[in-house]
């Protein structure tokens, strides 16, 4: 698990707290930032599985290279 993962998973956890927040207070303008930040955490943690796929694949070519 990387920073991006974690960082958007927190991020993700953030917004949904502040999108339920406005909705018991009836603030439509805190759901909105909430479900934004649920967005962005989203896109950061699947930047952050993207980055570890590119990580493993790079991983199992140099092991393959080393074992030539």
């Amino acid at each position: 698990m990387n920073k991006n993962q974690i960082h958007g998973m927190a991020t993700d956890l953030v917004g949904q707290v502040q999108e339920k927040t406005g909705q018991i207070i009836g603030n439509p303008s805190q759901e909105l930032k909430g479900v934004q930040k649920q967005i962005s955490g989203k896109a950061e943690e699947k930047l952050g599985d993207v980055k570890e796929a590119v990580k493993n694949v790079h991983d199992a070519m140099a092991a393959a290279v080393k074992a030539l």
